[in-house]
């Protein structure tokens, strides 16, 4: 079998059908559809033993509930597939987009990971589709940093090859998942290409951990991110990547009233410049070159002091 599909359930019987039909309607046959109820209170799980009746691609795994994180990791436990890609219950993917992305692993076999297209927020306000280029990356640090991995770390809208689940699973009791996971699978990953093929659609949702991250949200994500640096050896030197944390960092703080955890690289004026950040970014961290990452950190919250209520 070539590929497995995992897909978490819980509480989605509105949106569970659209999801696993964008999977049956695709014009490619060589998968499996692993459908996780993760303990779902609603009709979810009898949704679930009903596609796995009358089609032979879906298997149904029922568990008691332990989240996002649980729930993918039960699924890669029993996946058969030469390859692995997840898919929110609430979300979909597009038409033919399985046949695109397997034709093209086929033909690569080298490629470890392939990142395509998400149609963000799709249904919201704020919707936009979010394309990465086409790229092969053979130093997964030049993925993360230049081709900006950080900031679309998603499990969703990428396929794995199997082997990089061999010692590695999702990150459980922590929000933010993907931030967590995707470091360590792309320490035993080789090549990543990103294509921009396919369309995977992230629906919009008001409610959900990315526009209400809450303080547990920004303190899981953070403590992510500075684990990174760290295992990227980036905590002395000054990039667009430390950048965004810094950002992260304090939001968090204001949430959170934290002591800050992210360490303060030298910087300099020709350091900030070179990085080709806008205003507002270069204005940030010539406040921190001047105050320090704490003071900072206290001048944000009394900016923004409304995100302490996160």
């Amino acid at each position: 079998m070539k590929l497995s599909i995992v897909v978490p359930v819980y509480h989605v019987e509105d949106t569970l059908s659209r999801c696993i039909d964008s999977v049956l309607g695709q014009s490619y046959s060589d998968y499996e559809l692993i459908l996780v109820d993760d303990g779902s209170p609603d009709s979810s799980g009898a949704i679930c033993d009903e596609y796995a009746s009358r089609h032979t691609h879906v298997r149904v795994i029922h568990k008691s509930n332990g989240g996002l994180s649980s729930a993918r990791n039960a699924g890669i436990d029993v996946a058969q597939g030469d390859y692995i890609t997840f898919i929110d219950s609430d979300d979909f993917i597009g038409e033919n987009t399985l046949p695109i992305l397997m034709s093209r692993l086929e033909a690569h076999p080298d490629y470890d990971i392939l990142e395509y297209p998400v149609y963000w927020h799709h249904g919201g306000k704020d919707a936009t589709i979010l394309k990465f280029g086409v790229n092969t990356y053979e130093d997964m640090r030049d993925y993360w940093l230049r081709g900006k991995a950080y900031s679309h770390s998603y499990a969703c809208n990428k396929v794995f090859v199997s082997r990089l689940f061999a010692h590695v699973r999702f990150v459980e009791g922590r929000k933010f998942e993907d931030v967590h996971t995707l470091p360590l699978l792309l320490e035993q990953a080789r090549k990543t290409c990103t294509t921009e093929e396919g369309m995977y659609y992230y629906t919009s949702n008001p409610n959900g951990i990315t526009n209400n991250p809450g303080a547990d949200g920004l303190r899981d994500l953070l403590d992510a991110h500075v684990k990174q640096l760290h295992r990227m050896g980036l905590t002395d030197h000054l990039t667009e990547y430390y950048a965004h944390v810094l950002n992260v960092q304090l939001d968090a703080y204001v949430a959170t009233r934290d002591a800050p955890i992210l360490p303060t690289p030298p910087i300099t004026s020709s350091a900030i410049r070179s990085l080709g950040m806008g205003v507002k970014t270069q204005a940030k961290l010539q406040m921190l070159k001047l105050l320090g990452i704490k003071n900072l950190c206290k001048l944000h919250r009394l900016i923004h002091p409304s995100r302490s209520r996160l």
